[in-house]
């Protein structure tokens, strides 16, 4: 049990959600390692450092803004949705978690100038690309569904995994790009599902997003397309020799998939009946790139 200084301090960096970084940094290893190309442990480190800090970053500005908008004291949190409630019970803390996401983002925009300088300018799109998503996600991003759906993906998906590969190798390559794939449906899929207990207060707040623009329903459709596509690349990459076989190893967390999919769309307006299904949500989530970096 964390002391309540810490715990207020850990908050607004949403400590728990932080282990995503290593799978995803991970994926982008494993690539590298199928394609032959020698770990060079100081660039895995600081690409992951890097990672890191983009998502401590991009936490602690959402604590910030939800907060300065009056989200947080409207909305019902849960284990996985509505924020931390470390700003509404310690207003004070505002301005540290404003600190904690523009040091993230110097800490993010250090690392990579120098992975930059070392490894070329081709890792420059992929970082203007990640600044950017960091400071609009809550001010704008989550008023246009389309962008406030892909956004999350994007970020641990193409973003992370080709951007630790080129931290690597100095190249980008097609098994990063199609690993990538794997984390852009399902880290997109679980924003969208811990959108669900959030409507009402997100619509006072004046976000936009899929639920609120085309409905539940849409909602429940469009998750079970993602984990579709999610499930149905693996076996189609393996096809094209893209990846190897054993990365169908990943397919192992299908039955997860399908349960927690019949739960989502069972149970989309009950909270209390959702919860278990948005935790099995995050267990899937990290465990299946888990099962694919174990089959590299």
């Amino acid at each position: 049990m964390l002391s309540p200084a810490l715990a207020a301090t850990l908050g607004p960096m949403r400590a728990p959600f932080l282990l995503l970084v290593p799978v995803v940094t991970g994926l982008g290893w494993a690539a590298a390692a199928y394609d032959g190309v020698a770990t060079a442990p100081l660039y895995l480190v600081l690409a992951s450092l890097g990672a890191l800090a983009a998502h401590v970053s991009v936490n602690a500005l959402n604590e910030y803004e939800d907060f300065r908008s009056g989200l947080d004291l409207i909305t019902r949190r849960t284990p996985f949705s509505g924020g931390t409630g470390t700003l509404p019970a310690h207003p004070e803390r505002a301005h540290y978690a404003l600190a904690v996401g523009i040091v993230g983002l110097l800490i993010v925009v250090a690392i990579g100038a120098w992975l930059i300088r070392e490894r070329g300018p081709g890792l420059l799109p992929l970082g203007l690309l990640g600044i950017l998503l960091i400071v609009s996600y809550t001010r704008w991003l989550t008023r246009s569904p389309a962008l406030c759906l892909l956004a999350p993906g994007i970020a641990f998906g193409p973003l992370m995994v080709l951007g630790t590969y080129f931290a690597l190798t100095g190249r980008y390559a097609w098994t990063p790009a199609v690993a990538s794939l794997l984390p852009l449906f399902l880290v997109s899929n679980l924003l969208l599902m811990n959108q669900f207990p959030d409507q009402d207060a997100d619509r006072q707040a004046g976000r936009h997003h899929l639920l609120l623009a085309a409905g539940p329903a849409v909602g429940v459709r469009v998750y079970g397309a993602f984990l579709a596509a999610a499930f149905t690349m693996l076996p189609a990459a393996v096809i094209a020799g893209t990846l190897p076989p054993a990365t169908l190893l990943a397919l192992l967390t299908t039955p997860l998939a399908v349960r927690i999919y019949r739960g989502l769309a069972r149970h989309h307006a009950d909270v209390e009946s959702l919860l278990p299904f948005m935790g099995q949500n995050v267990l899937l989530t990290l465990l299946t790139p888990l099962l694919l970096i174990g089959g590299r």
